[in-house]
Order: C-alpha cells, then structure tokens, then sequence
C-alpha cells in the first residue's frame, strides 16, 4: 500500500475515534462532555438537607425556586476565592432584574469537617453572602457529600497539603428539582439566561 494511502487511513480512524469520543466534536473535554449530557437529560438532582452559615436547615435544591450550585472549601487560596467573587456579581445582576427573588444561590462545602457555620460565614462575610439571596452551606449529614458531588459532577482530590483540587462550576436547577445548566463560573450572562430559561 501505498504509504499516502495509508496514512489518510490512519488519519480517517484517527478522526473517526476522535469524533466518537468527543460526543460529535461537540465536546473536547470530559467536562465538556458532562455539560453537554447535563443539558440532554436534564437529570433530577438529590434532594438533601443542607447546614447553612447562619445554622439553619435548608432543603437544596430551593423549594419553588430556581438554584444555583457551587462546590467550594473556604480555605482554598485560589479558584474558590474567585468563585465567591463570580456569586458575589452574580447576585447583584439577579437583584437587578426581573428575576429579583426568584433564584437562591447555594456555596456548597465539600469539607464539611472543618466548614463548620462559623467558618462559612467568614467566608459568606468575605465575599458578601446575605444569607437570603446567597448563603454558604455543607451537608447537614456528610453522607450525603458522596452522592452530592457524584449528582452535580465534582471531582475532589486532596493535594496531601490539606487542600483539594477540583472542579467548578456554576449549577442551574430549576424549581422541580433538574439539572438544567453547567457553567463556567465566570459566565454570568450565560446564568442569567438558563435561569430566565427555568422561570418562563
């Protein structure tokens, strides 16, 4: 065989391979993909009772509203931080607009051994939570942490210095409970559509 021939072969099964991994070319990231299976199925999210800053229990998703989920620790130095921010904006675009309490946005804490609700609200102070709008919270029970971050698709590693390093994003449920959008946590436009999307 000529070898042209078969390198346009290789290169063809190469593409082929390449386009079946990639769910069409549509996804060249494993969290592409799971963003694009997210909005596919719209998969019904657990139901947990989450511990919030202030001490209270809360069901998440929201009841009869929309919610908005991200996974942080409050220790972490870097992404995390600038999660806080990106909620922080987010809330004041949402206080805006007509989607103004309509939308509960939840700070997940996936080491809830050391965030307790002391911890969160230094957090929720740092970056301005209020508690009605936006509140940072942990499981109430942190068997439910396993499934929690399964559900939403977060990947928690400990880097053996007492941090993680993980994924984020933000999380739009609608008020029944489904998983509706995966963003970047930067994309706030992007929020404020999918959830005017849910409200309709």
């Amino acid at each position: 065989m000529h070898p042209a021939l078969a390198s346009l072969g290789a290169l063809a099964l190469g593409l082929g391979a390449l386009g079946l991994a990639t769910d069409g070319f549509a996804a060249l990231t494993t969290e592409g993909a799971r963003r694009l299976a997210a909005l596919r199925t719209a998969p019904e999210m657990p139901r947990v009772a989450i511990e919030t800053m202030a001490g209270s229990i809360e069901p998440l998703p929201a009841a009869s509203r929309a919610t908005v989920v991200e996974f942080i620790y409050t220790t972490c130095p870097d992404i995390c931080q600038a999660a806080g921010d990106e909620m922080a904006r987010l809330r004041d675009r949402l206080a805006k607009g007509p989607l103004s309490g309509r939308v509960r946005l939840v700070s997940v804490s996936f080491d809830p051994a050391r965030d307790d609700p002391a911890r969160m609200a230094d957090y929720g102070r740092w970056h301005e939570a209020d508690g009605a709008v936006w509140t940072v919270a942990r499981p109430a029970d942190a068997r439910d942490l396993p499934n929690l971050l399964d559900a939403y698709g977060v990947t928690v590693i400990p880097d053996r210095i007492g941090g993680f390093t993980h994924n984020t994003a933000l999380h739009v449920v609608t008020p029944e409970g489904r998983l509706a959008a995966i963003l970047d946590m930067d994309d706030l436009a992007g929020a404020e559509a999918a959830l005017a999307g849910v409200l309709q």
